[in-house]
Order: C-alpha cells, then structure tokens, then sequence
C-alpha cells in the first residue's frame, strides 16, 4: 500500500521544472522523503474493509498525506516546535527558508483538499460521499482539533501540572487526522453510523498509543526536548507502556464488530507497542 501511495504521489505533485520552481521543489522535498504514510493507508484499509479497492478512495487518501505533510511543515518551524530534523533529513525550513517552508504548508494544504475532491472524478464515487469527507477533514482540522491542539502545544506551560492538558493535546494533534483518515476511507465505501464509529474510536486510540510511542522511541533516542512536557515525562516510562498497551487493546475491541474482516487493523494495533521507529 505504501508504494502506491508513494507512486501516485510522484506522479501527481507537479514537477520542480514547473513554476515555481522553488516551490514545487520543496513540495517534493518534504512529501517524497520517506514517510510511513500510516494515514493514506489508513483511508485505504478502511475502504477494503468495507469492501471497496483502493482505486476508489486513492486521490483521497494521497490529499490527507499532503494535509499531515502541510501540518509537519509549520509543526517543525521555529515560532513553532524549532525542529531541525524531519524522518531523518533537515527539515524543510533548514533547507529552504523559512517563507518558502511557510508557503509550502499552505500549497500543500490546498493541494491537499483539491486531491480529495478530485475524487468525484472516480467511478462509482458520488459527489456527496466526497464533500462529506471534506467536511469531517476540515472539522478535524479546525479549531477545535488538530490547529486547537498546537495553540494547546504552544501554551502547555501554563498547564503543565495538569495531566489531562497532555492527553487533551496528543488527540487533537495526533488521533484527529488518524481519525478523519479512517473515516475517510468508510465514507468513499457507504459505511453506517456503527461502522464509522467504531472506526473512529479505534483511531483515537491508536493515535494516542502512536504519539507516547513517538515519546518512548525520542526518549531511547535521547531527543526528547527537556522544557516540554510528555506522556512519559509527566505519567513516568511504566505509566506510558501501560497506556500504549490499554490504548491498542481498547481500539482492537472497537473493531470486533468487523469480525476477521479487521485483522490488518488488530495487527497494526498489536505492532504499536512493540515499534521502534
């Protein structure tokens, strides 16, 4: 699945010989650097589930890893998180500069959106399951999730004795787009209610598990930033394993519904508490 999605990302962003050339060259630079792309496959095995083929929701699930690009992008600058390294290269203001990194977020937030509607295009996809899709990515994007989460991020030292602040951050920044992902991939494939619930609580608690092991691995690492707070940093490292283990189990429950049909999804669930990198 990681090949496709790497495939048609290739082939789709427009080439560093095309103006701007600046532009699309950091474009490519930060979307073609390697990334695990966990939410298009995501999109992608929601949509198998249900019993559709990835062909179907392929614009989408390329549109949601340019938006999770777009939020790497301005996460990483320094009136931000100030990180010099992304997926093991210098990140893109590192490279490029600071206003180019600024506006190639925007780029690829547009661009973004604009491959998840060109999913209309797409046989057998209609043009309300889409604008569905771009209305749930556009709620977990908003205000009250994923660019409410990094004001939260920007503002935790005024919070920092209080533990649900960290857990309130690590869902809005992290399980958000999961979630939007999965659902993403149930709304292309003509989910129910139940369906799409039981996804969406699995994605919440597979993103929660997947940010405090980011925390774990930076930890092991010694990268971790002493002056901000993190799961293990405020819960202690047995608190955080427990809760990485507790997570992935809640979320394979959620997804009993689904029967065997799920097995990618309890696999993945199992992995997480064992992952390395």
């Amino acid at each position: 699945k990681k090949k496709i999605i790497d495939q048609y990302l290739e082939n789709k962003l427009p080439s560093e010989k095309e103006n701007p050339s600046l532009l699309h060259r950091s474009i490519r630079y930060s979307v073609l650097n390697g990334g695990k792309r966990l939410r298009p496959i995501l999109t992608i095995m929601s949509a198998e589930l249900l019993g559709n083929s990835y062909e179907k929701v392929l614009p989408t699930a390329a549109g949601i890893e340019l938006i999770h690009t777009f939020s790497l992008i301005h996460d990483d600058l320094p009136c931000m998180d100030n990180d010099d390294y992304r997926r093991g290269k210098l990140t893109n203001h590192k490279v490029f500069g600071e206003a180019i990194a600024v506006l190639t977020g925007d780029a690829l937030l547009v661009m973004g959106l604009d491959f998840i509607y060109q999913n209309v295009k797409v046989e057998g996809v209609t043009r309300d399951s889409v604008f569905l899709v771009i209305e749930n990515i556009l709620a977990m994007l908003g205000t009250k999730q994923m660019l409410g989460g990094q004001v939260d991020d920007i503002n935790w030292h005024k919070e920092k004795e209080n533990p649900d602040y960290i857990k309130n951050i690590y869902l809005k920044k992290t399980s958000a787009l999961i979630c939007a992902s999965l659902q993403a991939g149930a709304l292309l494939s003509h989910a129910n209610q139940k369906q799409i619930l039981a996804l969406n609580n699995y994605g919440e608690n597979i993103g929660f598990a997947f940010q405090i092991t980011d925390d774990l691995i930076d930890l092991q690492q010694d990268k971790k930033d002493d002056d901000k707070p993190t799961y293990p940093s405020i819960f202690g490292l047995k608190e955080a394993q427990e809760e990485v283990r507790r997570c992935c189990q809640q979320a394979k429950e959620y997804m009993m519904i689904f029967g065997d049909k799920a097995q990618l999804f309890y696999e993945l669930a199992d992995f997480i508490p064992n992952r390395e990198k």
